[in-house]
């Protein structure tokens, strides 16, 4: 019998291959053989641990979203101003740009693959940016500035993502950032 610690260890070890792969790669040319190699996790135990690709991937997104938040969050508090706090995102935006191997937006790439034709999936991609949503208005908030900022701001996090996700630069972060202090000074003015 396998143990729970057994279990754990594997699942992680599946989660990790599944993360670098998927991201660096796309989520349908990586096979679920190549994961088996890429994790020594035998392709028994990986179809124990998640039955179907798709459970895989939503796993891969969930565990991705929660160490994405906590990362952004963290950057974000160390800004005393709070009025601070939402310019900071951006400034956080822009350093995950810069980073080896940055593909774009794991959720907005997954989505672009199998949101069409996997339910899970699109689940976990729109809880994500749902949650990425709940989180500005919460800056906004904090920063007294009107909820009716909290979309725009989103869309400008959004487009940077995908535009550096296309282009390869981390300059759209500072673009969204220019943009967003503009509006919040526009924002604060009304």
């Amino acid at each position: 019998m396998v143990s729970p610690m057994d279990s754990a260890a594997a699942r992680d070890r599946a989660l990790d291959a599944a993360e670098e792969l998927f991201y660096a790669r796309g989520v349908q040319s990586v096979g679920m053989d190549e994961l088996r190699g890429a994790s020594g996790v035998s392709l028994k135990r990986l179809y124990q641990l998640f039955p179907a690709k798709e459970q895989l991937v939503a796993a891969y997104l969930a565990r991705r979203d929660q160490r994405w938040r906590e990362r952004l969050a963290a950057h974000v508090a160390r800004q005393q101003d709070v009025r601070e706090r939402i310019p900071a995102v951006f400034d956080w935006l822009e350093e995950w740009f810069g980073e080896p191997g940055f593909r774009g937006c794991a959720w907005i790439n997954a989505h672009g693959e199998l949101g069409a034709t996997s339910d899970l999936v699109a689940e976990q991609v729109r809880a994500h940016k749902e949650a990425f949503h709940d989180y500005l208005a919460s800056l906004v908030a904090d920063a007294g500035l009107p909820a009716g900022l909290t979309g725009p701001l989103f869309l400008l996090a959004e487009g940077a993502m995908v535009t550096a996700g296309i282009t390869g630069t981390t300059r759209p972060a500072a673009e969204a950032r220019e943009a967003a202090r503009t509006l919040m000074t526009a924002a604060g003015r009304g």
